[in-house]
């Protein structure tokens, strides 16, 4: 072996730095093996580098799609397919009825099953991909007519920061901070309003997860218990939520034949049974082909709370507020000019591209919008005006609290980028809400939800730097104590 290839080697993982694909043709085993994520850097420095061709852009797009990155990766696949890459018809198909496109999907379908007369493989796939497609057409013409009254996207490891239940409602909370001695997992714990039973996910990425709940003895909780075969399937069950009647259980699951990810399911125990019924899958909007999960209900304001990262970057996810039905009632497609308008309107409204386009005419929401954003009031009064964990026997709530007047000044300037955060942050759901919705082909909103992205990460990253900063000074104090 060249002993200059394997002084390269040892440079690298001295520096720390992971050994990546230096060729197309190592990109390209990956990508045939399913590592898409791995690949994807290698196709985008070819691509710059060869925009015009058709195969890289097939790579791409198919590697783009397969990491959850729709929007990108139709512009690409979309070339591919114009200069006749057969299998790039599979994948946008594929992607445009994940977008609620049918009529595109179907174009693109027929194009791959002509190209494929021939190969009983290829047309076993396409079968597999055309039911999928009808399967979420007919959730889409199901789609509950729901008001949506809110939206606000944050990132994935605070979203529970959107969910403001009256104590009547119970409790949610990170999994690993009532389990202290399990590692973060982004799993969340429910709590009932007694505070004497939870209900909570354990298991493991390979072998899946399963619901169960505890109650309290005395001082301790004990008596686990797994809920039943008919809610842990196969798969990831996990984010429970339990009404106050105490008998009606919110919870997601990647099983039970989602649309993808984790999908939204509600069950209910029967007395009479002493088990839980067999669990329904909630309509769209509730639901996607995306992660969509911690549905939960708070009858005192009468507003409801779920999560999705459908259309978010990786890092992030969109909490939806809105308005519960007291029965179901499906969109309705009204008077439009031809079945097709119709459709993309039910398509709009399942995929949740404007909040506004689901409100009721003559309606004002902003009471109850406000009221959906307030805190219990005993957290106000515990919470103050933040929360700012310095160890593991002393949080601080007010900048009052701050011994350190250094650690005060820092945590501060920490404060304030989080407000210029949040407010970038609304910014970028309507400019993404906008670019879902139809304006994809403008350049200079695309160009905007970029520069926003980056300069997001940098204030979410010098936010957690003066975080540390005044945590450690502030610690000082009591190390000299």
């Amino acid at each position: 072996m060249d002993i200059r290839y394997i002084c390269h080697i040892i440079l690298f993982i001295a520096l720390g730095i992971p050994l990546q694909a230096q060729s197309l043709d190592e990109a390209k085993s990956w990508y045939l093996e399913g590592r898409y994520a791995e690949a994807l850097p290698v196709f985008q420095r070819e691509h710059q580098d060869n925009p015009t061709n058709a195969p890289i852009n097939q790579w791409l797009g198919v590697s783009l799609y397969k990491t959850g990155n729709l929007l990108e990766a139709k512009e690409y696949l979309e070339f591919a397919s114009t200069r006749r890459i057969t299998e790039a018809y599979l994948s946008l198909g594929e992607l445009y009825a994940k977008l609620y496109r049918f009529s595109d999907a179907e174009k693109e379908f027929e194009k791959y099953q002509r190209a494929n007369r021939r190969n009983q493989e290829a047309l076993d796939r396409l079968a597999q991909a055309r039911e999928y497609a009808d399967r979420l057409q007919r959730a889409v013409s199901r789609t509950e007519d729901v008001q949506i009254i809110d939206s606000l996207v944050v990132r994935k490891d605070e979203f529970l920061s959107a969910y403001n239940l009256s104590t009547s409602s119970g409790s949610l909370m990170p999994l690993n901070d009532f389990f202290r001695d399990q590692a973060e997992t982004g799993k969340t714990l429910y709590m009932n309003e007694r505070k004497d039973k939870i209900y909570y996910s354990r298991g493991s990425e390979a072998s899946g997860a399963s619901l169960y709940t505890m109650e309290k003895l005395i001082d301790e909780f004990g008596n686990e218990k797994e809920l039943p075969a008919s809610i842990n399937t196969a798969g990831h069950q996990a984010y429970p939520f339990v009404m106050s009647d105490g008998l009606t259980l919110y919870f997601a699951s990647t099983g039970h034949q989602t649309f993808g990810g984790y999908d939204l399911y509600v069950t209910r125990y029967n007395l009479a049974s002493d088990s839980y019924l067999v669990p329904n899958q909630l309509n769209m909007p509730f639901n996607s082909p995306f992660n969509d999960y911690l549905m939960a209900i708070d009858e005192e304001k009468g507003v409801g709370w779920f999560a999705s990262d459908r259309f978010q970057p990786e890092d992030s996810v969109c909490v939806y507020t809105f308005i519960p039905n007291e029965r179901v009632t499906l969109v309705e497609g009204g008077e439009f000019e031809n079945e097709e308008a119709e459709m993309k309107y039910m398509a709009r409204r399942a995929m949740i591209s404007s909040i506004a386009e689901s409100w009721k005419e003559n309606t004002d929401y902003t009471s109850v919008r406000a009221l959906a954003r307030q805190k219990p009031k005993q957290e106000q009064e515990t919470e103050g005006d933040f929360e700012f964990v310095i160890n593991d026997q002393v949080t601080y709530y007010t900048l009052s609290d701050f011994r350190n007047s250094q650690a005060r000044s820092i945590y501060s300037q920490a404060q304030g980028l989080k407000s210029q955060l949040r407010s970038m942050q609304e910014t970028l759901a309507e400019q993404r809400e906008r670019f879902a919705s139809g304006e994809s082909g403008n350049s200079t909103l695309r160009a905007s939800i970029l520069r926003l992205e980056k300069e997001e990460t940098k204030l979410q990253e010098e936010v957690k730097r003066l975080e540390i900063q005044a945590r450690n000074q502030e610690i000082r104090d009591y190390s000299n104590e």
